[in-house]
């Protein structure tokens, strides 16, 4: 019944053209816009909607949140599912809010050292919780989609994590298909962590972002950044796990960055 509701209203969604203005936008936020087939930019656009409607956007901290503003995050959460997910398909089934702040944010955060518990504030960009809220600094938000190929995009990187939190935690394992892939991507992200992790110990120089050693969970969004900005990169230096997220994803961003923008 509920997929029944949720073609019908989506259907309606579609019945008007997608704006030119949005799409520039899109292209303006998603490098990789350009060079997918039309059926893919087609499908972005058509997902940017439902995005848009079937979750709560909100602007805080004084923050005017327009149209323009949920388009420009909406696409680019919307590429990492792109190749995952069909037009009828519950979309970050777990998500129902967007909070945007205009800058970075303050939060309390409590640390345990030995038996005395520690509180004090901790200034963030963004952040993805299991059941219910992502948040998101509108700044660092344009500053991802301004510097497409540094390997750094807050979007993508809270979004990863939904995906990641999909199955009831953030472990640094999202839903896979088979046993096997679940085994697969077990042995090279542990391999890959690991190594990051040995690295910053001995003050080696890594590309992959230092944040990624936190945990699995920040790793797997960390290599979700560098997967879409720095695809060259990480498929020269880091072959197995690129191979494990273009299996993911269904995408190989090296291969459409590398392609004439195509037709249609």
């Amino acid at each position: 019944m509920f997929a029944f509701w949720r073609r019908l209203s989506r259907r309606d969604l579609f019945e008007s053209p997608f704006p030119d203005e949005y799409r520039e936008l899109i292209d303006k936020n998603v490098a990789l816009y350009s060079k997918l087939p039309a059926e893919d930019r087609d499908k972005l656009e058509r997902l940017v909607r439902i995005l848009i409607a079937e979750k709560n956007f909100v602007g805080v901290g004084g923050l005017e949140l327009t149209e323009e503003m949920c388009v420009a995050i909406a696409a680019r959460a919307c590429l990492l599912v792109l190749r995952r997910v069909t037009l009828d398909d519950p979309l970050y089934p777990e998500l129902g809010s967007v909070v945007v702040y205009p800058t970075g944010y303050q939060v309390a955060v409590e640390r345990h050292e030995g038996y005395v518990v520690v509180e004090g504030e901790e200034h963030r960009l963004g952040e993805s919780w299991t059941h219910g809220t992502l948040v998101l600094s509108w700044r660092a938000a344009e500053e991802g989609a301004a510097l497409p190929h540094d390997g750094h995009d807050v979007v993508l990187h809270e979004f990863a994590h939904q995906l990641d939190g999909q199955q009831g935690m953030m472990n640094g394992t999202p839903e896979l298909p088979t046993r096997d892939r679940y085994a697969s991507w077990a042995q090279t992200f542990s391999e890959e962590f690991e190594a990051l992790r040995s690295d910053l110990s001995k003050n080696t120089p890594t590309d992959i972002d230092s944040y990624g050693a936190t945990n699995p969970a920040e790793f797997f969004a960390v290599v979700t950044e560098e997967f879409f900005e720095r695809a060259q990169t990480m498929r020269a230096r880091h072959p197995e796990l690129y191979e494990e997220l273009a299996q993911y994803y269904k995408l190989d961003p090296e291969e459409l960055s590398n392609a004439p923008p195509a037709k249609g």
